[in-house]
């Protein structure tokens, strides 16, 4: 199993920057699929981005794509989602997530570990 924390939401301006950060505990991180996912008011849990258990395959959501980067550092537990040129859209609450396979998945039913969730606002 797997344990996951977010962090690094908060409010910025359109077209401003933000890093979330998921911490992960418990054995075997490098061995999981991790992605970010995010729900905004009334809505659906949408896929952000996801990588893979090396790092080495990325996947992106069309409306993040180019403004959004996903990586992760096996060694410190960590995955972290660099997100630029926000835009009033971006905001939601943005969940960390993992998959007990090596592949990624674009899917929120891919995955059996969530976070708690990380606010991120965006003002205009």
């Amino acid at each position: 199993q797997v344990q996951l924390v977010e962090s690094g939401g908060g409010l910025v301006q359109a077209g401003g920057s933000l890093t979330l950060s998921c911490a992960a505990s418990g054995r075997s991180f490098g061995r999981y699929a991790m992605g970010w996912f995010r729900q905004a008011p009334g809505k659906e849990r949408n896929f952000v981005a996801a990588i893979s258990w090396s790092g080495g395959i990325t996947s992106y959501a069309d409306s993040v794509k180019g403004r959004f980067t996903i990586s992760r550092d096996n060694f410190k537990n960590m995955m972290y989602l660099q997100m630029n040129s926000l835009k009033p859209e971006d905001m939601a609450v943005y969940y960390c997530a993992a998959r007990s396979q090596m592949v990624l998945g674009r899917s929120a039913q891919e995955y059996a570990y969530w976070g708690q969730g990380t606010q991120v606002t965006v003002s205009s």
